[in-house]
Parts: structure tokens; C-alpha cells; sequence
């Protein structure tokens, strides 16, 4: 027996966001690049009868600063994967949702002066976030998030957090 599937892309729908904002870090690991700006895709997706959507988001944050001729740079970047509750209610273009799941992270460290040292390592925790898409037309976005994700790494020795707390504005496309 040939058991076949019906998938039609009219089945699914789906979100891709681009994020621009800011990562606030513990300063107690980071110092002062605590503060770094952010940029990432989220991306979501669901059959239309599922009640939540699998969840697929790409972020970085980096910032620099030089002191006494010594330029350090600070950078991390994330690979989460989850799933998202979107509330889509009939006849209105405000979608707001939350999330969750797994955060692979990657904290960098570098300093440059006559040489460049770098300093990084991985870690896996989780990641949480909310917001609100605005869905104007058909299928622009545009959205507020926030997100706070946590895992740890080591570097030199010293155990710290690459994850922290995110806030940014979305623009994308809703299919």
C-alpha cells in the first residue's frame, strides 16, 4: 500500500524577521562591552491547523572599545531552535506571541594591539522571548520583541554568561 501526502503550500504559514537592536550582558563577565548592538532572523513556521509554530532564530551582537591604545572587541552569536505561540485573532492585524527552547551560543573576546588574541567558547542553555508582529497588508511585519536567553562558556578560566537580555524592532514578511 502507497500511503501518499497531500502538502500544499497553502497549508502552511509562516513568519521571517529581521531584528535590529540591542544585547545587554552580565558586566560582570563582559565588562564594559556589556552593551552590545544586536542583529538577527527569526524564523517561524506551522501547518495552519498546529497550534504552535517550530521556531528557527539566528542573532549576533558585537561591540568595541579601545583603551590605552589596546582595541577590544566583544561578540556573540546564537543559534536557537523552539517553538513560538503566535495568537492570531480574526480580523486583526496585531499578532503578539511568545517562545522558547534550546540556545547553542558563542561568546568571542579579542583584543589587538601589535598582535590580535582571541578568547571564545560555546555553550548550550535556553531562550525565552515575546513581542508583538504588526502585520500590515497582506504580508509585511513589523514588531517589537523582547528576549532573554542563558548559557554558559569559559574563557581564560572563568566561568560567565554569553547569554543576556535582547529588545529590538522586527521588519519582515508574513506568508
Amino acid at each position: 500500500m502507497l500511503l501518499a501526502l497531500n502538502v500544499h503550500a497553502s497549508d502552511w504559514s509562516g513568519n521571517v524577521n529581521f531584528l535590529l537592536g540591542t544585547k545587554s550582558l552580565d558586566s560582570n563577565d563582559w565588562g564594559s562591552l556589556d552593551e552590545q548592538a544586536a542583529f538577527g532572523i527569526l524564523v517561524d513556521f506551522k501547518q495552519k491547523n498546529w497550534p504552535i509554530s517550530m521556531a528557527i532564530d539566528l542573532l549576533g551582537s558585537y561591540d568595541e572599545e579601545t583603551i590605552s591604545g589596546t582595541k577590544f572587541e566583544g561578540s556573540t552569536s546564537e543559534f536557537d531552535i523552539g517553538i513560538r505561540k503566535i495568537w492570531e485573532v480574526s480580523g486583526s492585524s496585531i499578532r503578539p506571541f511568545i517562545g522558547g527552547g534550546i540556545a547553542f551560543i558563542r561568546g568571542e573576546i579579542k583584543a589587538s594591539a601589535f598582535n590580535t588574541v582571541t578568547f571564545d567558547d560555546n555553550g548550550t542553555g535556553i531562550w525565552l522571548n515575546g513581542g508583538v508582529y504588526w502585520t500590515l497588508g497582506q504580508h509585511f511585519n513589523l514588531g517589537l520583541q523582547a528576549r532573554y536567553s542563558q548559557a554558559e562558556i569559559t574563557i581564560l578560566g572563568v566561568d560567565g554568561e554569553a547569554g543576556g537580555t535582547h529588545a529590538g524592532i522586527m521588519l519582515g514578511y508574513h506568508w
